[in-house]
């Protein structure tokens, strides 16, 4: 193959990593639909991707002949399973210590893409089938209607690759009912479409098999000019869909057992630590579930830990933007400085699965080490995402 045919064969590649198209509707209006499409990589957003997505949505935003858009992923395995970090990584292991700008222009360009659709204006929805995690979790996160199944897998699990819940976690996890969002930041619990129901994560049901179904109803909705009148209409058309899954909605562990996850999750860390280190054997015997997730704190980051502890603490008095910009720096730092480097390394390169990490557990860690974390390395003139908000 020529130089040149090469070029074109990789810059199709390239554009492939995200399917564009649109559907007419009885209405005379369009509905733009976007499908991440690297299935064998469960769909994992990287920076192309994130780019494609970004132009592609700002165009249909401002087209009056597109009256909503739909997300979803290739394939029946995922969504979306998260960031495709490598090329941060290798950024980051190269260069140790400094803030890299693979780093900073990776999670700059995501978190606009996030913040975009959290203020898209025009109905978005997210069919959330299958794996949904971290990036994934952030694009489904900021549409106005988030479609989950019976099999939709949903987690945060940044504390296994020494990052924290970030995409916006600083803002919607500390807003779920008691201290279900630090549960799930500390242990990368894989919630059920019920448990991403109770907490606010899914605003909708359906069942794995009625994607196709799903698709034909939007080109009946009554699309209108009027947004609001558009959000309520496919409300409507979801609710009604619901009525008629074949498969209910199961019972969300985490609402069944909300009383014992904010047992387990108050007071100091050290508390914390203490609590789920000394969890009695019969609870973790009848509760699979939660011996899982205890084993994934316990083996987890340090640090992650402590970042999770911190970003609960913020409560609901930041906006979403700068809950972004807050992350964008301390996201920055974990490349450079935390267990982002080690934690991509056993998991993603090596795959060996044991993560040395800088401190072997929470009192070992220095005092004040991950409040420094949390100091951007920009003022807020020269922040990149300064325009935010």
């Amino acid at each position: 193959m020529s130089g040149a045919n090469l070029n074109a064969a990789v810059i199709n590649a390239a554009a492939e990593q995200v399917l564009f198209s649109t559907l007419a509707t009885d209405s005379g209006k369009r509905v733009g639909v976007a499908t991440l499409n690297i299935e064998k990589a469960l769909n994992a957003l990287n920076l192309n991707m994130v780019q494609l997505l970004t132009a592609q949505l700002t165009a249909w935003r401002d087209d009056d002949n597109i009256v909503a858009v739909v997300l979803d992923g290739a394939g029946e395995k995922a969504f979306c399973a998260g960031g495709d970090v490598r090329a941060i990584y290798q950024a980051s292991v190269t260069t140790q210590g400094e803030v890299t700008e693979a780093a900073t222009e990776f999670f700059k360009q995501e978190y606009e893409l996030d913040y975009l659709l959290h203020r898209f204006g025009k109905p978005v929805a997210v069919w959330g089938d299958g794996i949904v995690m971290g990036g994934g979790l952030g694009l489904m996160i900021g549409a106005s209607h988030r479609i989950v199944t019976e099999c939709s897998r949903i987690a945060m699990p940044e504390v296994t690759i020494g990052l924290y819940p970030d995409v916006g976690g600083s803002y919607f996890l500390n807003r779920m009912p008691g201290k279900s969002g630090q549960f799930l930041g500390m242990t990368a619990y894989n919630m059920s479409g019920a448990d991403a129901l109770y907490v606010g994560i899914g605003n909708h049901y359906l069942n794995h098999d009625d994607r196709a179904a799903f698709f034909d109803a939007l080109v009946g909705v009554n699309w209108c000019d009027s947004q609001a009148g558009n959000h309520q209409a496919l409300h409507d058309v979801l609710d009604k869909m619901r009525n008629q899954c074949s498969v209910p909605v199961a019972v969300s562990v985490i609402e069944q057992n909300q009383g014992l996850i904010d047992e387990l999750m108050a007071g100091s860390l050290d508390e914390i630590m203490s609590q789920v280190s000394s969890l009695d054997e019969q609870i973790t015997t009848t509760h699979p579930w939660l011996a899982k997730a205890i084993k994934t704190l316990l083996a987890g980051s340090p640090i992650s830990l402590s970042l999770v502890h911190l970003q609960s603490g913020l409560g609901e008095d930041l906006s979403l933007a700068d809950c972004f910009k807050l992350e964008l720096g301390l996201s920055v730092n974990c490349c450079a400085k935390a267990d982002f480097a080690e934690g991509v390394r056993a998991l993603l390169i090596d795959k060996d699965r044991n993560p040395q990490w800088r401190f072997a557990d929470i009192a070992s860690i220095p005092q004040g080490y991950a409040q420094e974390l949390l100091q951007s390395p920009w003022d807020d003139k020269n922040h990149p995402l300064k325009a935010m908000g």
